[in-house]
């Protein structure tokens, strides 16, 4: 297989794992498939990580599901902490399989403190969260393995996908979270990415930004003013009101930003995250600053 070096430059240097995954979430960007292929990208992902530049700042694991390798994603870590010493780990993850305290245990000892996990929150309620991640008792086991990541001091990213069945709930999770999830390192609320499952199902999830960005800014003051740190991503500054601004990084990875007509005369664009180039719909309300 022929592979594609790290670029020191990119923002987004990321080790794809597995098609496979024991969610099937209704607004995935990547449906899973049902295909033999850790094996396989498994040592694709070796090679890479013997050739990444050693000064690279951090490295993604992404799927598909990863702990689904089971003993080859501990492998895999620790041929990153062996080779790239310095570099941080940035996962995602569903936090199912981290239920298992053992699993947890040994990916902290492979990882030490160079892992960051980022695992969806998609509702405050149990039966939301499972409906929308497509899976019964995934609400209960996402809790147990955050707890789990928690008790190894791994660190928590928590990310909510906004879509038209939790929207209304911004600010209850934002509660949430505070009262039972506090060790979280921070919080991401995220647009969605419009690809994929979130088209097969856009007549039962999409929403535009400017319908819920009053819940929005609601939840993120929220957290923010219990000292959170509390992030928005993959919304365009001009959908935001100003004092929100601060709020935003350039989310989207850099291979797959865009930027419309009306983006080119903003004052703003360098410090936008833009649009998903892999959206085939752009949002309403766009604006120049």
């Amino acid at each position: 297989m022929n592979y594609r070096p790290f670029d020191i430059n990119s923002n987004d240097n990321t080790l794809f794992v597995t098609s496979q995954c024991n969610n099937n979430c209704i607004m995935c960007c990547q449906p899973p498939k049902p295909i033999d292929d850790i094996d396989e990208l498994y040592d694709y992902n070796l090679t890479l990580i013997k050739n990444a530049p050693k000064d690279i700042p951090i490295i993604g694991i992404s799927g598909g599901e990863p702990t689904l390798l089971g003993k080859k994603l501990i492998s895999l870590i620790a041929e990153i902490r062996n080779n790239l010493p310095n570099t941080e780990i940035h996962m995602l993850s569903n936090g199912r399989k981290f239920c298992n305290v053992e699993f947890t245990h040994e990916i902290k000892e492979v990882a030490g403190d160079k892992l960051i996990v980022g695992i969806p929150l998609h509702s405050d309620y149990f039966k939301d969260h499972d409906m929308i991640a497509g899976k019964k008792n995934a609400f209960n086991d996402t809790m147990y393995g955050l707890y789990n990541l928690a008790y190894e001091h791994i660190s928590i990213e928590l990310r909510v996908v906004i879509i038209s069945l939790n929207y209304k709930r911004l600010l209850p999770i934002a509660e949430f979270i505070h009262k039972n999830l506090p060790f979280t390192s921070w919080t991401a609320f995220m647009g969605m990415e419009y690809v994929g499952y979130a088209v097969t199902n856009s007549s039962k999830i999409w929403i535009e930004p400017i319908e819920y960005i009053h819940l929005l800014t609601k939840a993120v003051k929220y957290l923010d003013e219990w000292h959170y740190d509390v992030a928005i991503y993959n919304i365009p500054l001009c959908l935001l009101p100003q004092e929100y601004h601060h709020f935003v990084p350039k989310s989207i990875s850099d291979w797959k930003t865009k930027y419309l007509n009306i983006c080119q005369e903003c004052k703003m664009k360098d410090k936008c995250c833009g649009l998903f180039s892999t959206s085939i719909k752009s949002y309403n309300g766009l604006k120049a600053y």
